[in-house]
């Protein structure tokens, strides 16, 4: 018997057509903005698609502050080792120095405490205060400035507040608060903003090159 064989047929065209791909259900989409003038660092957009309504879709937006430098940060009262109340406007009309850290009592908080302390007098000499913030709470604040004879304020920050306010990034993959320092001029505005987790003893030298400079 004869067999047909038609002669434009081959055989991609008698394969089956592949299986067009479902989109995913969420997308996200993540945007980072670098501009100096705005206080937004990062933006996370999320998209959720209902598989049972293709055409409706809903967004998630997510956004965290930053402070930058040449900005004026977000204004606080907090508690000081005292259980006072201390604003930051206190501190207006002279240089400040605010440095966030992750607790009382650890080596590295220690360290980075007494070294302020041994340096206190330079920073009285450039004029400027120093003020430490952590999430302990008062009791705790007065028991490390009591056992290291800390000459500054520091203030409780609990719940981390102001800390999520002025965009002080975690470290260790977040699961550790972090350790960051600003230096504020007269008026007020940022002038240095200096981080680094695992030498704290660079905050107070970082610092006081600036204040010398102001």
């Amino acid at each position: 018997m004869a067999s047909l064989v038609h002669p434009k047929a081959s055989l991609p065209f008698l394969l089956p057509s592949p299986t067009p791909k479902t989109p995913s259900s969420s997308n996200k989409l993540p945007f980072l903005s670098r501009s100096s003038g705005s206080q937004f660092h990062g933006v996370q957009i999320s998209q959720h698609i209902s598989p049972s309504l293709p055409s409706s879709s809903s967004f998630k937006f997510t956004i965290s502050s930053k402070v930058n430098k040449g900005q004026t940060p977000p204004a606080f009262t907090l508690k000081d080792q005292d259980g006072r109340n201390v604003s930051l406007s206190k501190f207006k009309g002279k240089p400040v120095v605010v440095y966030f850290y992750p607790a009382d009592e650890t080596p590295g908080c220690t360290k980075q405490a007494c070294a302020f302390r041994d340096s206190y007098e330079k920073f009285k000499k450039a004029g400027a205060e120093v003020v430490g913030i952590s999430g302990d709470d008062s009791s705790s604040h007065k028991a490390f400035a009591k056992k290291y004879r800390l000459p500054f304020t520091l203030l409780s920050d609990e719940g981390n507040k102001v800390r999520k306010e002025w965009g002080v990034p975690a470290d260790l993959f977040g699961t550790l608060p972090g350790r960051q320092t600003y230096v504020l001029d007269k008026k007020g505005v940022v002038q240095l903003i200096y981080n680094n987790q695992f030498q704290p003893e660079k905050h107070i030298d970082e610092t006081l090159k600036l204040l010398q400079s102001l």
